[in-house]
């Protein structure tokens, strides 16, 4: 545990390290934060806080950056904190948004433009007919030995198809066989919980190669459905960034935005979250490797008919400033 000193050092640290991007010293600290210690202490904390593994320091001649861990505990301490829980700000961008759009898609769009505008970093806006689209019958038709087509309904009434090839013989009664499991086992459940049940049960899927390989398949389904009735905004904002100046380093971000597949495994925790905010930070995003990026998210609307609205943008985001928008963007989409 940081003692409260040791804490608001690290909580001036990140600070100052998210408006000016360069690593932090212990003379900087003293000059501009009324920290209440001498330059000495705020060194030996320092030490303690890399010690830790709060900070690291890039360079021997440098100051230091936070590491996620640092983050995080920053983050924690945000959230429990008034700064965030206080009635959402920019309602006047929330009316406006709501006087403006006639339509769910029209207000997703204008939002998460908003929301970009807000935060200066990407926002991503998902329907709810997307994140909801629970499965009501799976059905699996032969069609030759080698292959068979995969009719999904879903709970909204669409019925998504697609053929699987097979590099073995597969007889009707090997399919018969996984339809009734896969139907006993995730009738009723969303792409978010049909991947984490996987995940959690993956050593029994890969004792039946079959039955992993139709669904990897249906999840994959599932979520190509919503490519359409994702809004993005703000890569430009995100290139901008000093940390993602290469090619490198904007990549992992660059193929989640091509591949919708990718962009809901990234947004699955929310979807699972019983918390009013997801923040993964950096390596804490296991889903998808994003080394560099924060991903702040939460569900909107009510019930069943929720869908997510998430910004992701650098661990030197400003974390006050995007929750907060992320929880104006809420209201504004909260009784779609």
């Amino acid at each position: 545990m940081l003692s409260e000193r040791r804490r608001m050092i690290l909580a001036a640290l990140i600070e100052e390290y998210i408006a000016h991007a360069t690593p932090v010293g212990s003379r900087t600290l003293t000059e501009r934060y009324r920290l209440g210690v001498s330059p000495a202490t705020v060194r030996n904390d320092l030490s303690a806080l890399e010690d830790a593994g709060y900070i690291t320091q890039p360079h021997t001649s440098a100051g230091r950056i936070p590491t996620d861990a640092g983050y995080r505990a920053f983050v924690d301490a945000l959230l429990a904190s008034e700064l965030v829980n206080e009635e959402p700000p920019h309602q006047d961008i929330v009316n406006q948004l709501r006087a403006n759009a006639t339509e769910l898609d029209s207000l997703m769009e204008q939002t998460s433009a908003a929301l970009s505008r807000l935060t200066d970093c990407l926002s991503v806006v998902v329907a709810p007919t997307i994140v909801t689209a629970h499965l009501r019958q799976l059905s699996l038709i032969s069609m030759t030995n080698r292959r068979a087509l995969i009719v999904i309904v879903v709970e909204d009434g669409q019925v998504i198809d697609r053929q699987i090839s097979f590099a073995e013989e597969v007889s009707p009664e090997e399919l018969a066989r996984v339809q009734n499991l896969l139907n006993g086992i995730f009738v009723g459940k969303s792409p978010a919980q049909i991947k984490q049940h996987f995940n959690v049960n993956a050593n029994e899927f890969l004792a039946d190669p079959l039955a992993h390989r139709i669904l990897g398949e249906v999840v994959e389904c599932l979520h190509e459905r919503s490519g359409s009735k994702a809004h993005r905004d703000g890569v430009s904002a995100l290139l901008r960034k000093p940390e993602f100046s290469t090619a490198a380093s904007i990549l992992p971000i660059m193929q989640v935005l091509e591949d919708d597949t990718i962009l809901f495994h990234v947004l699955d925790d929310a979807l699972l979250s019983d918390a009013r905010f997801m923040v993964r930070i950096g390596q804490e995003n296991t889903a998808v490797s994003l080394p560099g990026f924060s991903v702040v998210a939460s569900q909107y609307g009510r019930g069943e008919s929720s869908g997510v609205v998430a910004v992701i943008g650098p661990t030197r985001m400003d974390y006050q400033k995007v929750i907060r928008a992320v929880r104006a963007a809420q209201q504004a989409l909260k009784d779609e």
